[in-house]
């Protein structure tokens, strides 16, 4: 059955559904989906809770705790979930060399106690010499947001918005924080009922995808089917997940995979270990695509029309929040043009991925680079 559904779900002509932006009422999985765009070498609300035989040395052990893991989240963000195994274990002073600095928040005290969520920043370079020294590929260049839609069958049974969707709460309570591709879920309200059906999200179609995804301002939407089966063989729960991505990001081939219920283990955090498994997967595809090299740096003479000098002041500090550009250098400056070399890691499709990813369009005319602001009108099919 399944084999004939995905038969029929024919990504490559899906085009880009909207623009990046989040509408105000949609929920992150990793926090409001109001929430101000970070720097991928930033980790934040990192929690702590000491006790120690002084509050001062309880504050010591919890910042040294809090900088050890903020750390490891950083590099687990950056590299291949296979390639975890093999991150640098460092002892405390050199970790230490990395932050460049440190932000607390919520710190509260009592006489042996400290408790506070914390903020670090990391230096960029020498984390991405790190890296290589170790021979760890890696990626930094952060997707736009992502859609997902949960659709769960068990005895027969299809259900995306019902309240009884345990694959849902799965997704809201498992899925990775602080990644580079930040995951999101519509609120299941009545316009998003009438947006997109269950059966319609699995069968991949075309006009109702893109109705959720413009009530939602977002590029990409990912169906994540679960299908809940008895496996008779051991007498045990098995959950298997179909995975289909449509939208701006590029040709998606459809996968599966199965998860076993192991001894023990209930229906429930079987489908938080499954939701978990998928987001990982949607994290390393991600970053299969955007692996920098590191080792040489090069050049790409780009020509951006503008409307004038601040419309130039502005596409300036897009351009400098792109993960891959690492300078920008003025050639030309006229009325309605400016030229520049900009310096990059990574080939020139990472370099247009990771400008895409900011609403700029790079594309090739008459062998020169032109760099334009994405026009892409938003649920356009």
């Amino acid at each position: 059955m399944y084999r004939r559904l995905f038969a029929i779900i024919d990504i490559r002509g899906f085009r880009q559904l909207t623009g990046g932006l989040v509408a105000a009422s949609m929920i992150a999985l990793g926090g409001a989906a109001g929430t101000a765009e970070l720097s991928v070498y930033e980790v934040r609300d990192v929690a702590v809770d000491v006790t120690a035989e002084t509050a001062a040395r309880a504050r010591e052990q919890a910042l040294a705790a809090g900088e050890h893991m903020a750390f490891r989240r950083l590099l687990e963000r950056l590299t291949l979930r296979e390639d975890h195994a093999r991150l640098p274990e460092l002892e405390q002073p050199e970790i230490t060399e990395y932050v460049q600095d440190f932000s607390v928040a919520d710190e509260k005290t009592s006489a042996v106690r400290y408790l506070a969520r914390l903020n670090f920043r990391f230096k960029a370079q020498e984390v991405r010499g790190l890296l290589h020294d170790f021979e760890l590929p890696f990626a930094e260049t952060p997707s736009k947001p992502v859609l997902v839609l949960p659709v769960y069958q068990a005895a027969g049974a299809l259900v995306l918005w019902d309240d009884l969707n345990p694959w849902r709460e799965a997704w809201k309570q498992n899925a990775p924080k602080g990644g580079l591709v930040p995951m999101l879920f519509p609120l299941g309200d009545l316009a998003d009922i009438a947006s997109i059906g269950a059966g319609q999200a699995i069968e991949g179609d075309r006009q109702e995808l893109a109705a959720i995804a413009r009530r939602y301002r977002m590029s990409d939407v990912i169906v994540c089917f679960a299908v809940q089966r008895l496996d008779a063989a051991v007498a045990r729960r098995q959950i298997e997940v179909y995975v289909a991505r449509y939208g701006a990001s590029g040709d998606r081939e459809p996968y599966s995979l199965v998860l076993r219920q192991d001894v023990g283990e209930t229906i429930e955090a079987l489908l938080k270990r499954a939701a978990a498994t998928v987001a990982f997967h949607i994290e390393d595809e991600w970053k299969r695509q955007n692996l920098l090299r590191v080792d040489s740096i090069d050049i790409a003479t780009v020509t951006v029309p503008i409307s004038g000098l601040a419309n130039w002041l502005a596409m300036r500090q897009r351009l400098s929040g792109v993960a891959v550009i690492r300078r920008i250098e003025l050639i030309l400056l006229s009325r309605d043009e400016v030229r520049v070399n900009l310096y990059y890691i990574g080939d020139t499709e990472q370099l247009a991925l990771a400008l895409d990813q900011s609403n700029l369009t790079l594309i090739k005319e008459e062998d020169e680079w032109v760099l334009n602001p994405a026009g892409t009108v938003p649920g356009k099919l």
